[in-house]
C-alpha cells in the first residue's frame, strides 16, 4: 500500500536530491502496511514529483526525535521546534530508496481530484 503525502516544495526537492532523510509529521496514517510514500509538492508546484520507500518510522518525544534525526533532518532546529510547538510527540518517516519521476505526474494519475491536507491512501 502507498500513501500520497502533501509536502512543501522545498522539502520535496530535498528528499529527492538526498539531502532530507526524514519527513516529519504531527500525525501518522493509521495503516501499518504502508511501504511507499508518493511525494506531492504542494503550492505553487502542485505536482507529484516522485516517491520513496519507508526505511523506518520513529515516534518519540519531540526533543528525542530531533536528536535522532538532526543530521538528516533537512530543516533547521528552529523550524522543527516551531512545527512541533503544540505537540509532545513527534513522528519521523525515514526515507529509504527515493526516485524522482522523469516527468511530474498529476493527482488524477492517482485517482485523486484534490490535494490531501496531509495524506491520502493510494494503490
Amino acid at each position: 500500500m502507498k500513501v500520497l503525502l502533501s509536502i512543501k516544495p522545498e522539502f520535496a526537492y530535498r528528499i529527492l536530491d538526498g539531502t532530507k532523510k526524514f519527513e516529519f509529521r504531527k500525525t501518522l496514517f493509521k495503516r501499518r502496511d504502508i511501504e511507499r510514500i508518493i511525494i506531492y509538492a504542494s503550492s505553487p508546484v502542485q505536482a507529484v514529483l516522485g516517491e520513496f520507500t519507508i526505511a523506518n518510522i520513529l515516534t518519540n518525544d519531540v526533543e528525542n526525535i530531533w536528536e535522532e534525526t538532526k543530521c538528516g533532518a533537512g530543516i533547521t532546529k528552529e523550524y522543527y521546534q516551531e512545527y512541533f510547538s503544540s505537540k509532545d510527540t513527534a513522528n519521523a518517516i525515514e526515507v529509504g530508496r527515493y526516485k524522482r519521476y522523469n516527468k511530474p505526474k498529476k493527482l488524477s494519475d492517482f485517482n485523486l481530484s484534490y490535494a490531501p491536507q496531509s495524506f491520502a491512501y493510494v494503490k
